[in-house]
Protein backbone atom coordinates (compact mmCIF):
# COMPACT_ATOMS: atom_id res chain seq x y z
CA UNK A 1 0.00 0.00 0.00
CA UNK A 2 1.07 3.21 -1.18
CA UNK A 3 1.63 5.80 1.97
CA UNK A 4 0.26 9.90 2.65
CA UNK A 5 2.53 12.59 2.46
CA UNK A 6 2.00 15.80 4.20
CA UNK A 7 5.26 17.96 3.08
CA UNK A 8 8.44 16.17 4.01
CA UNK A 9 6.63 14.15 6.77
CA UNK A 10 5.53 9.88 5.48
CA UNK A 11 2.52 9.17 6.65
CA UNK A 12 1.00 5.49 7.18
CA UNK A 13 -1.21 4.77 3.82
CA UNK A 14 -3.69 2.71 6.27
CA UNK A 15 -4.77 6.28 8.04
CA UNK A 16 -8.49 7.05 7.21
CA UNK A 17 -9.82 10.44 6.13
CA UNK A 18 -13.06 9.97 8.69
CA UNK A 19 -15.02 13.29 7.95
CA UNK A 20 -14.39 13.22 3.72
CA UNK A 21 -18.21 13.00 3.31
CA UNK A 22 -19.04 15.37 6.47
CA UNK A 23 -18.46 18.49 4.72
CA UNK A 24 -20.83 19.83 1.44
CA UNK A 25 -18.84 22.78 -0.37
CA UNK A 26 -22.59 24.09 -0.32
CA UNK A 27 -23.84 26.83 2.17
CA UNK A 28 -27.28 27.41 3.39
CA UNK A 29 -28.68 30.14 5.27
CA UNK A 30 -32.48 30.49 5.78
CA UNK A 31 -34.83 32.95 7.07
CA UNK A 32 -38.27 34.57 7.04
CA UNK A 33 -38.77 37.77 6.15
CA UNK A 34 -41.22 40.37 7.12
CA UNK A 35 -44.26 38.93 5.08
CA UNK A 36 -43.50 35.33 6.08
CA UNK A 37 -41.92 34.11 3.08
CA UNK A 38 -39.02 31.74 2.97
CA UNK A 39 -35.54 33.38 1.93
CA UNK A 40 -33.05 31.18 1.27
CA UNK A 41 -29.15 32.00 0.51
CA UNK A 42 -27.14 29.46 -0.99
CA UNK A 43 -23.05 29.88 -1.59
CA UNK A 44 -19.68 27.70 -2.48
CA UNK A 45 -17.56 27.60 0.39
CA UNK A 46 -13.92 28.59 -1.18
CA UNK A 47 -11.84 26.83 1.54
CA UNK A 48 -12.22 25.17 5.34
CA UNK A 49 -12.81 21.29 4.52
CA UNK A 50 -11.84 19.50 7.49
CA UNK A 51 -9.37 16.29 6.25
CA UNK A 52 -8.68 14.10 9.52
CA UNK A 53 -6.39 11.36 8.98
CA UNK A 54 -7.22 8.66 11.98
CA UNK A 55 -4.82 4.97 12.89
CA UNK A 56 -6.95 3.19 15.00
CA UNK A 57 -7.48 -0.11 13.44
CA UNK A 58 -3.84 0.31 11.52
CA UNK A 59 -1.72 2.89 10.21
CA UNK A 60 0.26 3.59 13.19
CA UNK A 61 3.04 6.07 13.12
CA UNK A 62 6.77 5.69 14.59
CA UNK A 63 7.99 8.01 16.93
CA UNK A 64 10.43 9.72 14.90
CA UNK A 65 7.38 10.26 12.34
CA UNK A 66 5.03 11.88 14.78
CA UNK A 67 8.12 13.95 15.86
CA UNK A 68 8.89 15.55 12.50
CA UNK A 69 4.89 16.09 11.85
CA UNK A 70 4.86 17.76 15.01
CA UNK A 71 7.74 20.30 13.85
CA UNK A 72 5.72 20.94 10.93
CA UNK A 73 2.57 21.97 13.21
CA UNK A 74 5.10 24.19 15.09
CA UNK A 75 6.59 26.11 12.25
CA UNK A 76 5.13 29.55 12.39
CA UNK A 77 6.08 30.82 8.71
CA UNK A 78 4.60 28.28 6.89
CA UNK A 79 0.69 28.74 6.39
CA UNK A 80 -0.11 25.89 4.38
CA UNK A 81 1.00 22.56 3.02
CA UNK A 82 0.51 20.01 0.22
CA UNK A 83 -1.24 16.69 1.14
CA UNK A 84 -0.97 13.80 -1.05
CA UNK A 85 -2.96 10.80 0.39
CA UNK A 86 -2.09 7.25 -0.51
CA UNK A 87 -4.75 7.00 -3.64
CA UNK A 88 -2.93 10.02 -5.49
CA UNK A 89 -5.48 13.14 -4.37
CA UNK A 90 -3.66 16.00 -3.90
CA UNK A 91 -4.63 19.03 -1.38
CA UNK A 92 -3.41 22.57 0.13
CA UNK A 93 -4.16 22.40 3.79
CA UNK A 94 -3.12 23.77 6.91
CA UNK A 95 -2.95 22.30 10.46
CA UNK A 96 -6.31 22.84 12.72
CA UNK A 97 -6.75 24.01 16.37
CA UNK A 98 -4.66 21.59 18.47
CA UNK A 99 -4.18 19.07 15.11
CA UNK A 100 -2.41 16.17 16.47
CA UNK A 101 -3.38 13.72 18.83
CA UNK A 102 -0.91 11.00 19.65
CA UNK A 103 -1.21 7.85 21.93
CA UNK A 104 1.33 5.18 22.31
CA UNK A 105 0.49 1.78 21.84
CA UNK A 106 2.24 0.51 24.54
CA UNK A 107 3.20 2.32 27.44
CA UNK A 108 6.85 2.82 27.85
CA UNK A 109 8.32 4.59 30.41
CA UNK A 110 11.32 5.85 28.55
CA UNK A 111 9.83 5.67 24.92
CA UNK A 112 12.42 5.55 21.85
CA UNK A 113 12.09 6.53 17.94
CA UNK A 114 10.90 2.86 16.79
CA UNK A 115 8.08 2.72 19.43
CA UNK A 116 4.71 2.58 17.74
CA UNK A 117 1.61 5.49 17.98
CA UNK A 118 -2.11 5.53 17.20
CA UNK A 119 -2.50 8.98 15.84
CA UNK A 120 -5.47 11.56 14.45
CA UNK A 121 -4.29 14.52 12.49
CA UNK A 122 -6.75 17.32 11.93
CA UNK A 123 -6.03 19.47 9.35
CA UNK A 124 -8.36 22.19 7.18
CA UNK A 125 -8.25 22.40 2.70
CA UNK A 126 -7.50 26.17 2.19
Amino acid sequence: MADHTLATVTLPGDMIWVDEFNWSPVQRATEYSLAGALIVDIGERQAGRPITLKSDTGGWMRRSALQALYALAADPDVSSRTLTLADGRVFTVAFADDPIEAEPVIDYSIPGTDDWYVVTLQLLEV
